[in-house]
């Protein structure tokens, strides 16, 4: 599985950093919800489903974070922790979110709102719907 990183252009200065995202140009696709993981505790496992159409980006604000993504055939672990990078994560695909910082602040921009029957909550189901 090719892992999809996505550079965010950071137009800050000495001073701050200033970091925008803009929908359809930053990213491949108009946003439709945000939503955020902040002050997780570093046991927390979040995540463990996977989504039949949704496609989000994930960006680590702050901190970081451990991503693990499986398509069904391969399994990969990713660490999460610059804010100038989004990793795309497309239809299909197995995630888990855990081994947080005390400071993370992970932030979740994605194309649809939330719909409960879009997401594969068993593993084996993911396994059996993406392999049909």
């Amino acid at each position: 599985m090719e892992l999809n990183w996505l550079p965010l252009k950071d137009h800050g200065d000495e001073t701050c950093r200033l970091i925008a995202v803009e929908g359809s140009l930053d990213i491949p696709f108009a946003v439709e919800r945000v939503y955020y993981f902040c002050r997780t505790d570093s046991a927390a496992r979040r995540g463990g489903h996977a989504h039949k159409e949704l496609q989000q980006v994930f960006v680590c604000l702050n901190g970081s974070c451990t991503m693990l993504l499986d398509d069904g055939k391969e399994r990969q672990e990713v660490r999460l922790c610059d804010p100038c990078q989004g990793l795309y994560v497309g239809r299909g695909v197995w995630r888990e979110v855990y081994d947080f910082s005390p400071d993370a602040v992970l932030l979740a921009l994605t194309d649809r709102h939330y719909a409960e029957e879009d997401y594969i909550r068993d593993y084996d189901a993911f396994l059996k719907w993406v392999m049909a």
